[in-house]
């Protein structure tokens, strides 16, 4: 290429402390070359590059798509980033905030007309059974190569002809410096000593530091939300290192060391301003210790959340599972630093799901946030590309537009992606609303949204906006053969449902019918709980009256577990692990639409409610009580109860008289399942809230007394062994035989 151009563009981003793109499109080899070119012409150092890669072309650091998350608080003069044999769009929302001001993006393609009509690696991923990777649209990446040709500060080369398409130069109008532009005063945090004032670099670091402040009091927590780029590792290591000045020990988490690097360099620099730095352990420190006797020190998250300390600070939290930052609310001071724009790897579980368990935490929280960039001025145009051509800054339509929306005016619609991608607003409020509304949604699910052959949009529409979307995916109607090969261990992408059936629950049959599942559903958040997605369901399901079943899988949470089951979705299974995003046992639920659905429900509805006693009882006997109810609540199958003739007089006795439960709980188990599944009149409430949970955490999760007295607000051991005998009562008398009726009177009479 000619290097001139690198040049010009490595000055500019200098200059206006920006960043800046190459893309060098066209033979693979030829632009790895052209990228050696640029990077000598821009003077950028080999230590000071990334290259992300298959396999290794450039002296310097390499990683792969697959692991482009180590990259996350880490940041570079150039990253050089190989999309010829696949283009994963987590992997590029990753690395290209990785990127410091005044530094390169070289991004290596095929040629830019081409590209779009190629299948890659990626695309191979969309392709799901029984579909092949021919049957992918390539809409994501025509999408992808618009918006490069469109967007400023992208320069575009084509290494075979040598020709540059487009010089990517803005001729920006200089820039002040950020400090001076701040106006930071000295003064301006009043707690820490005057060094962090040094240290902060805008306003929002300084608002950042007034705010970890807190920290020195007991029950505080601090979320502190940014854009990547903003500063907030560095704000971060600024209050540690005060906090460790004053003696604290302070433990810090995050993914991993790489993620939170910056936090410790920072809180060594500030300690040695301060003439507090008494040791590290090497450079770059994983331990930093004061002469006051405090303490930084990382722990990687799993045993972070085992380990005692003042302070705990977890950086990039949205990268970690909901379970582990549930544990981190044991620390009585806590901070946690989250990126708004970027999915760090675990998707949205720390805002949608893991905020409100904080607001119920006896923590007094603090929020701050920070809109000014430290890595790179505001405005960069190759932030603003990568939140355009990723939907990162994707948003569901403003409150005012929707809020008078009912379920009956709305219009039900479907979505393809010609109607997406010839609609930019259209686009971006559908996929904001999946954004907003799920922890799991991810730059993937946007091309996944576009290309996928398998995955169908439909929506809710009011005054021409989104207010309720669903995105779909065909499942089952597999072949035998690679239905025997699932029934022999094999997992099958994008299957699953019919995967977990035929796999964990063995059923051969299982990938024979067709179905539908719902992946997302997400309603503006201004109009929830108003019956949209009901009736969203519902034309579904009459569009789709050509499958044999509808299904879902998701984190199980009561409240979700009541909306599925209003809507004509049962229980079949639950999960025997937590989902590492959300922290939730996951759970399947199926709606029959033909009768070859029905016939899979019912078996695997009536297994589910065989072994579900002896699963609440071992690997799930941590699961939420109100989520058992739920779960057994929503699943329809009939329960047969047969109990020896002594079986029914330990019970009995049990309730009414001297019998003990912890003699035989089978029974009693058997019981509870009949109940909580099949009762004999499901309009009527035999049991109170209370006694329900007593029946799953003790009965069916077989948890010691004293655990479940703790837990239910009982005083003694002694007062819930004789709630559970009062609990069996109604129980007894409503499935009881002559036999139990027998031992009813000899004790009740």
């Amino acid at each position: 290429m000619d290097v001139s151009l690198a040049a010009a563009l490595r000055d500019e981003a200098r200059q206006s402390n920006e960043r800046r793109m190459v893309v060098l499109a066209g033979d693979r080899d030829a632009g790895y070359e052209a990228a050696r070119d640029a990077l000598d012409a821009a003077e950028i150092p080999p230590k000071e590059t990334v290259q992300v890669a298959p396999r290794r072309e450039l002296d310097c650091e390499k990683v792969t798509q697959h692991r482009a998350g180590s990259l996350l608080g880490t940041t570079h003069e150039a990253v050089v980033f190989d999309a010829h044999d696949e283009l994963r769009p987590n992997a590029l929302g990753r690395v290209v905030g990785a990127i410091d001001g005044g530094g390169l993006f070289i991004l290596l393609t095929p040629s830019l007309d081409s590209w779009p009509n190629r299948r890659d690696e990626f695309d191979e991923s969309l392709a799901v059974e029984p579909y092949r990777v021919e049957a992918v649209s390539g809409h994501f990446r025509m999408r992808f190569v618009a918006t490069l040709r469109a967007h400023p500060g992208i320069a575009i080369v084509n290494v075979d002809s040598r020709t540059v398409e487009k010089d990517g130069l803005t001729n920006p109008a200089p820039r002040l410096d950020s400090r001076a532009r701040s106006g930071i005063e000295r003064d301006s945090v009043e707690k820490f000593p005057p060094v962090a004032s040094d240290a902060c670099l805008t306003h929002d670091q300084r608002s950042v530091v007034n705010a970890l402040e807190s920290l020195r009091e007991p029950n505080r927590a601090v979320v502190v939300e940014a854009d990547r780029g903003r500063g907030k590792s560095s704000a971060g290591g600024i209050a540690v290192g005060c906090l460790a000045s004053g003696g604290d020990e302070v433990l810090v988490t995050a993914r991993n060391y790489r993620s939170a690097r910056e936090v410790f360099v920072r809180a060594q620099a500030i300690l040695d301003a301060m003439g507090e730095l008494a040791d590290t352990n090497h450079d770059p420190p994983t331990r930093i210790e004061s002469k006051s006797g405090g303490v930084v020190r990382f722990e990687k998250p799993t045993t972070a959340v085992e380990t005692n300390a003042d302070v705990l600070l977890v950086d990039e939290a949205a990268a970690l599972s909901v379970g582990l930052l549930d544990g981190f609310l044991d620390f009585s001071r806590v901070a946690f630093a989250t990126t708004v724009h970027g999915y760090e790897g675990a998707g949205r579980g720390f805002s949608v799901r893991f905020r409100d368990r904080l607001a119920e935490s006896d923590h007094e929280v603090t929020d701050v946030s920070m809109a000014e960039p430290i890595r790179y001025a505001p405005g960069d145009p190759i932030e603003v590309w990568a939140f355009r051509a990723l939907a990162l800054d994707a948003r569901p339509p403003v409150e005012p537009l929707v809020e008078d929306v009912t379920p009956e005016g709305a219009t039900y619609r479907q979505l393809d992606a010609e109607d997406l991608l010839a609609d930019e607003n259209l686009l971006r409020e559908t996929f904001g609303l999946l954004v907003l509304a799920h922890y799991r949604t991810e730059p993937a699910d946007l091309a996944r949204l576009l290309d996928a052959p398998n995955v169908a949009v439909r929506a809710l529409c009011w005054k021409g906006h989104v207010v309720s979307v669903a995105l779909l995916a065909r499942e089952g109607n597999l072949p035998a053969t690679l239905r025997e090969r699932m029934y022999d261990g094999k997992r099958v992408n994008g299957n699953m449902l019919p995967d977990v059936l035929t796999t964990q629950l063995r059923d051969i049959e299982a990938a024979v019918p067709e179905g539908l599942r719902v992946m997302r559903i997400a309603t503006h958040h201004a109009v929830r709980s108003s019956g949209l997605g009901s009736r969203l369901l519902r034309e579904i399901r009459r569009e789709f009256s050509d499958v044999d079943w509808l299904g879902t899988g998701f984190g199980a949470t009561p409240e979700l577990l009541r909306f599925w089951r209003k809507n004509g979705y049962n229980t079949i299974q639950l999960s025997t692990t937590r989902n590492d995003a959300s922290g939730e046992y996951s759970v399947l639920m199926l709606s029959p639409v033909s009768d070859v659905g029905s016939e899979l429900y019912d078996r695997h509805a009536r297994r589910f409610s065989a072994r579900i006693a002896s699963v609440l009882s071992d690997a799930i006997s941590d699961m939420e009580p109100d989520v058992v109810r739920e779960a057994l609540r929503a699943t329809e199958a009939t329960v047969s109860l047969s109990l020896s003739d002594p079986e029914w007089r330990h019970v009995s006795a049990s309730a009414f008289g001297p019998g003990q439960f912890d003699h035989d709980p089978g029974p009693f188990r058997r019981i509870a399942v009949k109940h909580l599944i099949d009762p004999v009149n499901a309009d009527s409430r035999v049991l109170s809230l209370r006694q329900e949970r007593l029946l799953v955490r003790k009965v069916l999760q077989a948890r010691r007394w004293d655990e479940v007295a703790d837990e239910l607000g009982f005083h003694s051991t002694g007062e819930v062994m004789r709630a559970l005998g009062k609990t069996f009562r109604p129980l007894a008398r409503l499935y009881g035989n002559e036999s139990a009726k027998e031992e009813i009177r000899r004790y009740a009479d």
